[in-house]
């Protein structure tokens, strides 16, 4: 049952600001914004006013009303622009939710109105959440052509071609006894690989759409003072690892992001990998290990005045050798000399090779060689639902002698689809989405 509360919030940045917005949704905007200019203006243009409520004037500031269902949301809506004064804002939201009907808004319950009243599907409003959060470029171009319905588009597309299939199917089932129904026509399993075939290709550019949203992992790994914490305070121009030339200082993993020409890449400093009595060190080591396990790329690290090693092996991948994480071999330290089989040598006394390894890093993340706006798939949702409409429609063509079977195949991958959208089974994901969101959107 639809909430006919009005909710109200904050929706600008952090006060103190220059300006801050007020975002009123509901049935009780309206009657806000009447009372505030003796009457209602006309939609979605600015007028300039007096904030007065209960006869305190709080300020004056720019008050805007866009009705239903032409708005964000999709209900009546106001917004008020106001000095970005925390006395303000906190006069204002007081003295607003105070009124029987109109509370406080919950983290992403604007968004999650515009959902329940069709103004977003799911993909889009996951999209807007990614925008929200964008820090690099392209970031941010992935998560816009979300938003602006790339996938959305392409997903119904499918559901079309879903639904011709569907209806040729059940003709069948429906309608077998009377004479005008005949056959299934000779392009049906063809048209149902080919439709198989599309959601494939577009479900294998995840990885580089969840590279783009998530970033690129990059762990420096070597043995210890083989200059990684250096090295990581090269590349992210800060004092962030602490630098030392005992053996075993690092023993957790840091986390470092940069922005390289739009993409984010994260940079992952971790503990020097030997043996070792102490326990703590072990724990590093264990830990440095699992990150590799896990990063999209690793800097494995060699110096001149330290002990060789090759990167270490990963026995319990000998069944799943493509996990097996790309390894660049990086020589530290070049001031000292040449490592060599280096792919790469560095000195962060110098700064010799830190631009030319930046470069490295940008170019093996891919982002170089594809546009963000055409990469539809970035997140876990998009892969189990696309990868479930695969798996059903390469059941179609094993069921084509069994009509019924093939028939909820069909009905089984157009599912899949909808759960994508949010059209149906949304309610197990609402809460975890939206309450992403910050308070005000």
């Amino acid at each position: 049952m639809p909430d006919t509360d009005t909710i109200v919030a904050l929706s600008s940045g952090a006060v103190p600001s220059g300006v801050a917005i007020i975002r009123l949704s509901g049935p009780a905007a309206g009657m806000i914004v009447a009372e505030l200019l003796g009457q209602l203006p006309t939609p979605r243009k600015l007028t300039l006013s007096d904030i007065t409520l209960d006869g305190d004037r709080i300020d004056r500031g720019l008050v805007a009303w866009m009705p239903g269902p032409a708005s964000f949301t999709g209900e009546d809506c106001a917004e008020l622009q106001v000095h970005g004064s925390p006395a303000v804002v906190r006069a204002l939201l007081r003295r607003l939710s105070a009124r029987p009907g109109i509370r406080l808004a919950e983290a992403g319950e604007f968004t999650r109105r515009a959902f329940e009243n069709g103004k977003l599907d799911l993909v889009e409003a996951q999209g807007l959440g990614d925008l929200i959060e964008a820090e690099t470029e392209n970031q941010r171009a992935l998560a816009y052509a979300r938003l602006e319905g790339g996938l959305t588009r392409q997903v119904e597309g499918w559901r079309e071609r879903l639904l011709d299939l569907r209806a040729e199917i059940e003709a069948q089932l429906d309608f077998s006894d009377e004479g005008d129904v005949g056959a299934l026509p000779d392009s049906f399993a063809s048209e149902v690989t080919a439709l198989g075939s599309d959601i494939a290709d577009v479900l294998a550019t995840r990885g580089q759409g969840r590279i783009l949203r998530s970033g690129f992992r990059v762990v420096l790994a070597g043995p210890p003072n083989a200059g990684k914490s250096s090295l990581l305070n090269a590349l992210s121009r800060s004092e962030a690892a602490i630098v030392s030339d005992e053996p075993g200082t690092t023993r957790d993993l840091k986390e470092i992001p940069l922005d390289v020409k739009g993409q984010l890449i994260i940079l992952i400093d971790s503990a020097g990998l030997r043996d070792t009595t102490s326990k703590a060190e072990a724990i590093g080591v264990e830990r440095a290990r699992e990150a590799m396990l896990g990063a999209d790329h690793v800097l494995w690290l060699q110096a001149p005045d330290v002990t060789t090693a090759p990167p270490p092996a990963f026995p319990e991948l000998a069944a799943e050798p493509w996990r097996q994480p790309p390894v660049a071999i990086v020589g530290t330290k070049s001031d000292l000399g040449d490592m060599p089989g280096a792919d790469l040598s560095v000195s962060v006394s110098t700064g010799a090779g830190i631009e030319a390894l930046l470069q490295r890093l940008y170019e093996v993340s891919g982002a170089g060689t594809v546009r963000a706006s055409d990469l539809l798939v970035s997140h876990e949702r998009d892969r189990v639902a696309l990868q479930s409409a695969v798996a059903a429609l390469a059941e179609v063509t094993e069921h084509l002698e069994d009509p019924e079977l093939a028939a909820e195949d069909l009905r089984h991958a157009s599912a899949a689809l909808e759960r994508l959208l949010g059209r149906m089974d949304a309610e197990s994901v609402l809460d975890r989405l939206f309450s992403a969101f910050c308070i005000g959107k």
